[in-house]
């Protein structure tokens, strides 16, 4: 493990720390809710927000372009990070901490080594394995037991500096990609309340990942966007589950699928049966008492709600005995 380092200024003043407090400035790259709440924590610290980049508008009522307004922080646009100008307006803003929360830009090298103190990532997902993007939805497709958040140093690779903190916590099988996420911006605000307590101490931890471990994820989405029936109940449900953002849109949009070889559908929820579709075609549609139900590789699945023609409707009004999805 590498000895942490954080140069700082100390200040004559008062404190959380006392009769002297150490005090940074802090450009903070931020994003929706998460962002707008580390904003304010900043803000309410010892430590001094300097500058923020966000591509939110000040007109959207909560956004973070707004609560910088509100804090009279000044803005500049988010893309401004991969400008390698933004490194000499950093330095001379006297930029100690670069905080990234929720912004997908990549920075550049140049402007990750202009602040004093170093460059963090919020990063909502488990570190090493669990890089890159919507990391929330691929641990409950991959049927991972649990997920997290890390804060970790940034350079030039995506998701590859040290860590500093690390939260995890379980899955369960009812989560779906909303509130593990909602889970993973509450955990997060605790590990920027972490990052200013480090920096009050004028030490931050560095803890090197392992590299074996690392697994990364991009854009693309499992199965290209369409519901595996022929796969296990079980995994059909975990993708399922890890689409739903409701009432949000979803980063992987709604699970498609195709009705007898023609209608597109979207598969919003289903639930489990527990009763084994062996003799069945995965996609075949049947009935119960209760509604349609539709095999899987294993088990029957009901489905809770369907989107037909961008209109959310009832399984039972679509989906008929003989139907097949495909």
């Amino acid at each position: 493990m590498s000895d942490p380092v954080c140069p700082i200024r100390t200040v004559s003043g008062t404190g959380r720390t006392g009769s002297w407090e150490v005090l940074v400035d802090v450009a903070i790259v931020a994003e929706e809710a998460a962002g707008a709440r580390a904003l304010q924590r900043v803000a309410r610290s010892d430590h001094r927000p300097a500058v923020v980049l966000t591509a939110s508008s000040p007109d959207e009522a909560g956004s973070v372009a707004a609560t910088a307004a509100g804090l009279g922080v000044p803005t500049l646009r988010a893309d401004r990070v991969r400008d390698p100008a933004l490194a000499d307006d950093l330095r001379a803003r006297g930029v100690d901490v670069l905080l990234n929360v929720h912004s997908l830009h990549l920075v550049r090298p140049e402007v990750l080594d202009a602040p004093r103190v170093g460059a963090f990532n919020l990063h909502p997902g488990p570190l090493p394995e669990c890089a890159g993007l919507n990391a929330p939805s691929w641990a409950i497709a991959r049927g991972h037991a649990e997920h997290g958040v890390t804060l970790h140093w940034m350079e030039a690779g995506i998701d590859t500096g040290d860590v500093v903190e690390q939260v995890r916590f379980p899955i369960t099988d009812e989560d779906t990609g909303l509130t593990v996420s909602v889970r993973c911006i509450s955990h997060g605000q605790e590990l920027v309340d972490r990052l200013l307590a480090h920096l009050d101490t004028g030490t931050v931890p560095r803890h090197p990942q392992d590299p074996s471990a690392r697994q990364y994820f991009g854009r693309g989405v499992p199965h290209e966007g369409r519901v595996p029936w022929s796969a296990p109940a079980r995994e059909v449900l975990a993708f399922l589950r890890a689409c739903d953002y409701g009432p949000y849109p979803s980063p992987w949009g709604v699970p498609r699928t195709c009705r007898n070889g023609a209608e597109e559908i979207g598969v919003v929820r289903a639930a489990a049966t527990g009763r084994s579709c062996a003799d069945r075609t995965p996609g075949e549609v049947d009935r119960d008492d209760e509604g349609p139900v539709v095999a899987t590789a294993d088990t029957w699945i009901r489905p809770r709600r369907v989107v037909v023609d961008g209109r959310g409707t009832d399984p039972a009004e679509v989906l008929t005995p003989g139907d097949r999805l495909t």
